[in-house]
């Protein structure tokens, strides 16, 4: 026997609760979660940063529309979802043009010299840099919060959350989407599509056209703050190249590589040697030494060809909808993308611009003529 509802979401993350919050408002949602815990891969390993500036335009786009959200999380949390921060690139000469490229398509931000970007976080070391830049509106994101948040608005809302209901197969009978899992059997006329590395899996196992998704590791460091200094108010500072960044975490300084090493979906875990590399430009960029990591993890990043999220029906499939793709913008975008799902499968009016929704579109992998 097959439990019926309006719409099944694949997956358990920040984009498939979020987007299960809204539309339970609507309809009756079913998430199936393939983990025991709600945001196991890659919610749960996010960096927690807000950056309207981050990302392609249709990225930004889509951070400006989650933005309110953030700050305001009516019916989500009590209190803001956001906690200051700020953000400082800071490039040696070699870095520069990154730099330039970066502040050509931002807004709101603030040119440092090496030594402003010193006082601000002293360990920089500012001998070695030619410029900086700051973008104050930067922001911590409760994560935790936030999906918990989501979770509990959509049960509110009659949602059902099913967990360790890892799916084995899915397919489409007389105009219903059959889902088969560990935890029994599925059908929903909408599937949503929200499993993040696993989401070209999901779509081979429907029998749907994959987009070329690719499930990247990013890893992370913890180490001691250095003896001697405040590190509370410090920014989030990284290189304008994007070969590592810092982000005071706790008490702790929390360091990354930057890496992005394309993997095949799994529990993914940090590469000492990634790791090593990533910390030793990070001892270029300071004058501080690096003599211990607390403890490092790695979460997967999804990225779809042209780095931009896929939302929306497949348009080969009826009733197949895509909420993957999302990168190292997921949790910041989720808000706006979880509305716009709402929007596409209720069928009300979309905030987003035309522009925004056709660059998101599953449609635009068809649009292209084979080499």
């Amino acid at each position: 026997m097959r439990e019926k509802t309006d719409v099944l979401i694949i997956g358990g993350g920040m984009a498939g609760i979020s987007a299960a919050a809204r539309l339970s408002e609507h309809v009756n949602v079913t998430v199936l979660e393939g983990e025991a815990d709600l945001g196991y891969h890659s919610t749960g390993r996010s960096a927690a940063i807000f950056i309207r500036n981050y990302g392609n335009a249709t990225l930004r786009a889509l951070n400006i529309a989650s933005e309110p959200v953030l700050m305001q999380a009516d019916g989500i949390s009590e209190h803001s979802l956001l906690s200051p921060r700020g953000e400082i690139l800071v490039a040696t000469a070699q870095d520069m043009p990154a730099l330039e490229t970066y502040l050509d398509s931002a807004d709101g931000m603030e040119l440092l010299s090496p030594i402003e970007a010193g006082k601000l976080v002293p360990i920089l070391n500012t001998e070695r840099l030619v410029g900086a830049a700051i973008e104050h509106s930067a922001q911590e994101i409760d994560v935790d919060r936030m999906l918990q948040g989501f979770a509990r608005l959509a049960l509110a809302q009659g949602a059902k959350i099913i967990r360790n209901a890892k799916v084995t197969a899915c397919h489409k009978s007389g105009g219903i989407w059959q889902i088969e899992t560990t935890q029994g059997n599925f059908e929903a006329p909408v599937v949503i599509n929200a499993a993040g590395a696993w989401a070209d899996e999901v779509a081979q196992m429907a029998g749907v056209a994959q987009k070329g998704l690719v499930g990247m590791r990013r890893s992370m460091a913890v180490i001691p703050a250095p003896e001697g200094y405040d590190i509370s108010k410090w920014p989030l500072f990284a290189a304008a190249s994007e070969n590592f960044y810092c982000k005071p975490s706790s008490g702790t300084l929390m360091i990354s590589p930057a890496d992005e090493d394309p993997v095949d979906p799994h529990d993914v875990w940090a590469d000492d040697m990634v790791l090593a590399e990533g910390l030793d430009r990070f001892e270029q960029a300071v004058t501080m030494s690096v003599t211990r990591v607390l403890h490092s993890w790695a979460g997967l990043r999804t990225f779809a060809p042209d780095r931009t999220p896929v939302v929306g029906f497949d348009p080969q499939a009826d009733g197949f909808f895509w909420l993957a793709g999302q990168g190292g913008y997921g949790i910041q975008t989720a808000p706006a993308l979880a509305k716009l799902v709402t929007n596409l499968i209720v069928k009300t009016q979309p905030d987003l611009g035309e522009d925004v929704i056709a660059a998101l579109s599953p449609e635009r992998f068809q649009q292209r003529k084979p080499k």
